[in-house]
């Protein structure tokens, strides 16, 4: 008996060498300031407060600056004093030159007025640089928001003791965001920058599109986790 020819769909099997597997990660912002002084003074005033916006440049910490504000009235009454002196020690050579071309003094002596002169310049110039290095101290009693973002946490108060390099404040960058995750050994030969991920945030039950931009070479200090 003929039988009839059954239907079928034919299928070529192939190789995945892109294997798809999740892990976990955490949301973080590109970049995070974690905002400190150079200086050691008592905190006068605190702006902002957690969950805050603040745009590049808000004052964010003010403080206490009147030891400073006396170094610089100091080294303003120097450099004033310096500059006063270099006026004098250039009319003074002046009048040695002309003297000079009158036979009236020495080549040692205009020679000695020169070096004073000089070393009064000197003078002036490290006046101005007292000055400006006290200019530059007091920028940082007045702590300033490095970019736009939000302040996350706050770890010090108004009349605490600010110490050089101590946090005082920790901002978020708003905008652009970060999925940190960790790999394991066995797929880490599966991930590539430029790829694309599926990133799922279950606290807003949504998805989004990711490109992985950087890949960790080494495992070394993460016991086998690629971050």
């Amino acid at each position: 008996q003929e039988a009839k020819p059954v239907t079928v769909k034919t299928y070529s099997p192939g190789t995945d060498s892109q294997p798809q597997f999740t892990v976990s990660g955490i949301v973080t912002a590109e970049n995070t300031a974690i905002v400190s002084t150079r200086i050691m003074g008592y905190v006068e005033k605190v702006y902002v407060k957690p969950g805050d916006k603040v745009s590049k440049g808000q004052l964010l910490v003010t403080i206490n600056n009147t030891d400073i504000m006396a170094r610089k009235s100091q080294a303003q009454a120097a450099l004033a004093e310096a500059q006063a002196a270099a006026t004098n020690a250039e009319r003074d050579y002046e009048r040695y030159g002309r003297l000079y071309e009158q036979n009236s003094v020495s080549k040692k002596e205009l020679e000695n007025m020169e070096l004073h002169r000089t070393s009064i310049r000197s003078k002036v110039q490290m006046a101005g640089e007292a000055l400006k290095e006290v200019s530059n101290m007091l920028t940082y009693t007045r702590i300033t928001a490095p970019f736009t973002g939000v302040v996350t946490q706050k770890t010090i108060d108004e009349g605490s003791m600010a110490s050089p390099g101590a946090p005082l404040l920790t901002i978020e960058q708003t905008g652009q965001l970060n999925v940190n995750i960790s790999v394991p050994e066995h797929l880490i030969a599966s991930v590539k920058t430029g790829e694309e991920a599926t990133v799922e945030i279950k606290a807003l039950n949504r998805s989004f599109t990711g490109t992985i931009s950087e890949v960790s070479p080494s495992a070394t200090m993460t016991g086998g986790q690629y971050a």
